[in-house]
């Protein structure tokens, strides 16, 4: 399981000679593993640096090692240091000793914590990292973004020639982007600001790179059609989707509408029948181009698209800035983007825009389309947004297991838009006590709502009330009547 790498005596000998230093700590085994985590963490808020288990006062005394031995290492290391961090560890094997090699990089995410501590190295020692240093470190972080940091391992050979041209020609086709595509590469991406020091940043190789996989494994979309209602049910199709992130949003696009249905049905006055998807096609490109701009490329997970008989889920790794609320996003409110480069190109090419409408056209296309509101929501860490087919298609209804009456008077209530106590109890020759239980239970299970009270209360469907935000108009939609827009 774990490698074992033979190692030039000469080479570790004059290393240990070297004595201990700001990167380099010896230990004579991993029963001081306790106080190597503070080195490990030190070395992480620091430049790195590495750990070897088997030294004693200068000299290779070796170290059991054992697969539990090195997991027991991993797992503390990863349990108790926040954030989380996986670093590489190697067996040395010296004649007939070995050591266990921990070494870790500076880390990209500072500051790092062991058990809520941030330490630091210094020369030797693994020190606290006294509050205001903490607080600047803290400041610094805030202020930078992972999209305008340069990709250390990348050069210009990585970007793609044809990409670059086809991006610039497009942007200025749709923004008037003032640049030619007959300029070198190396200009493109400096008037772009997408350079520095002469090499390409993270948003360059996302959105350029010939493979940007070879240099974050995370940045692809994972979409999946499954069977029913539920993650539980068999997957009939799934992709993973890498490539440039311009490409990732075409081709889940692509893998949306080859399991959407159309929907089909016949206007009075015409004589073809009027064909739509069964979702917006400007809203689906909304959420994938908000997915693929905002979402957080440091984090592991992938972006996802989860396809259910009853609705459509995008899942955007990272939560919504701490200035923006879910509920702020029926509202008016700023765009804050959390990889602000990213989103420039995707402005260029008008795939979003920069003034923070994204969401409310989102509602808009959906609500106009004859659906329910999308869902915002954040699940797990990720930003999931949820377009509903209807909250009363019979595979969620089956679902609930509700009876006979309930049903017939959720088919009465889509023909009539609302019903009445008493004439919930002539639709199925019920008492008023159990009309009284039904209409209990549509309420809790958020089937229907109540307007108004006394004799003259009626109940609608959910669905159909639009959840606006507080002080903001309440809205009734006749699903009947909503018609198809032509959308390119």
């Amino acid at each position: 399981m774990w490698g074992v790498k033979k190692m030039n005596r000469e080479t570790l000998v004059k290393m240990i000679e070297g004595g201990e230093s700001e990167k380099i700590e010896f230990k004579k085994s991993t029963s001081q593993l306790e106080k190597a985590l503070r080195t490990v963490c030190g070395f992480l808020n620091h430049k790195g640096g590495r750990v070897y288990f088997g030294v004693d006062n200068g000299k290779i005394v070796g170290q059991d090692v054992s697969d539990n031995t090195l997991r027991s290492v991993s797992q503390k290391i990863r349990q108790r240091i926040k954030p989380e961090v996986s670093p590489e560890i190697k067996v040395l094997e010296i004649e007939d000793k070995k050591l266990i090699e921990v070494k870790v990089e500076g880390g990209n995410n500072k500051p790092y914590y062991l058990d809520g501590i941030a330490y630091k190295r210094v020369g030797t020692e693994n020190v606290v990292i006294p509050p205001e240093e903490l607080e600047r470190i803290i400041l610094e972080k805030k202020k930078r973004y992972f999209d305008s940091e340069i990709c250390e391992e990348a050069s210009l050979n990585d970007i793609d020639e044809e990409k670059v041209k086809e991006f610039v020609k497009e942007a200025k086709r749709q923004r008037g982007l003032d640049l030619s595509e007959t300029l070198s590469i190396k200009e493109i991406l400096m008037r772009l600001k997408l350079l520095k020091n002469d090499k390409p940043i993270n948003t360059a190789i996302l959105l350029f790179s010939k493979n940007p996989q070879n240099f974050f494994l995370q940045a692809e979309v994972k979409c999946i059609r499954f069977k029913g209602i539920d993650v539980t049910g068999d997957m009939l199709d799934f992709k993973t989707i890498g490539g440039d992130t311009i490409s990732q949003l075409r081709k889940a696009e692509d893998f949306i509408f080859e399991h959407i249905p159309m929907k089909a049905w016949i206007e009075e006055g015409k004589l073809q029948r009027q064909e739509k998807w069964l979702y917006p096609q400007k809203a689906i490109r909304e959420v994938l181009a908000n997915a693929l701009a905002h979402r957080d490329y440091e984090s592991p997970s992938k972006a996802q698209v989860r396809i259910f008989d009853d609705r459509m889920e995008f899942w955007n790794p990272g939560r919504l800035p701490p200035e923006l609320s879910l509920e702020d996003l029926k509202k008016k409110h700023k765009s804050i983007p959390r990889n602000p480069l990213i989103a420039k190109q995707f402005f260029w090419i008008k795939y979003i825009e920069e003034v923070g409408t994204g969401t409310n056209k989102i509602v808009d296309w959906c609500v106009n389309w004859g659906l329910p509101e999308p869902e915002f929501e954040h699940v797990t860490g990720d930003f999931v947004v949820t377009f509903w087919k209807s909250k009363l298609a019979d595979e969620y209804l089956d679902s609930l297991g509700l009876n006979d009456r309930q049903r017939k008077a959720i088919s009465y209530l889509k023909e009539h838009g609302k019903i009445m106590k008493k004439e919930y109890m002539n639709l199925s020759k019920i008492s008023k006590t159990a009309a009284f239980k039904d209409i209990s239970d549509l309420l809790d299970k958020n089937i229907i709502m109540r307007i108004g009270s006394g004799r003259s209360a009626y109940y609608v469907l959910q669905e159909k009330v639009l959840k606006r935000p507080k002080n903001d108009h309440k809205m009734t939609i006749n699903l009947k009547n909503c018609r198809g827009e032509d959308v390119n």
